[in-house]
């Protein structure tokens, strides 16, 4: 499978994002991350109670809302915010991934970071993150994530790649 086709498809995914992108302009879409941040949060709480001091005591958290499709090759897409628990500052940030495999499905997903370190999470905002199977891959071991399948069905085995990047500006 070419590169370009995978990438291809991580677009079109990024591209069907709903959600938060429905909002007119950047505050709006801000407070729109921030308000299903919280609601994420209280489900992974709620799924999983130990999370809530985890996350208390941690240099600071990540949660994205994802958006993906997958038939052999897949891609999503997704907003979110890191937030520093010693400055109160969240960072708004974006995700896209592709992955190939025998993979089928479609899903509305939650993923939750909790940094164990602060060096963790200002290179995650500062420098972004890669991870995944094939070369560049970070397992980034001073951070744990958990994931929600909010809505959809996906099965399969299959080989992603993911990047997280700071958003300038919100569209």
């Amino acid at each position: 499978m070419k590169l370009s086709t995978l990438l291809g498809i991580g677009m079109l995914s990024l591209s069907l994002l709903g959600g938060p992108a429905l909002a007119q302009d950047k505050a709006a879409k801000q407070t729109e991350i921030v308000k299903h941040t919280n609601a994420a949060l209280q489900r992974f709480y709620a799924k999983k109670p130990e999370l809530k001091a985890a996350v208390a005591k941690a240099p600071g958290y990540g949660v994205f809302t994802t958006y993906g499709i997958s038939f052999l090759v897949g891609g999503a897409g997704g907003k979110g915010l890191v937030h520093n628990n010693k400055t109160k500052h969240n960072t708004f940030m974006a995700m896209g991934s592709a992955s190939v495999g025998a993979q089928i499905g479609a899903a509305e997903n939650d993923v939750l970071i909790i940094f164990k370190t602060a060096a963790a999470m200002n290179d995650f905002v500062n420098k972004g993150w890669t991870a995944g199977g094939g070369r560049g891959g970070s397992a980034m071991a001073d951070a744990e994530t958990f994931t929600l399948t909010k809505n959809g069905v996906e099965a399969g085995v299959a080989i992603a790649g993911s990047k997280f990047w700071k958003e300038d500006e919100l569209n």
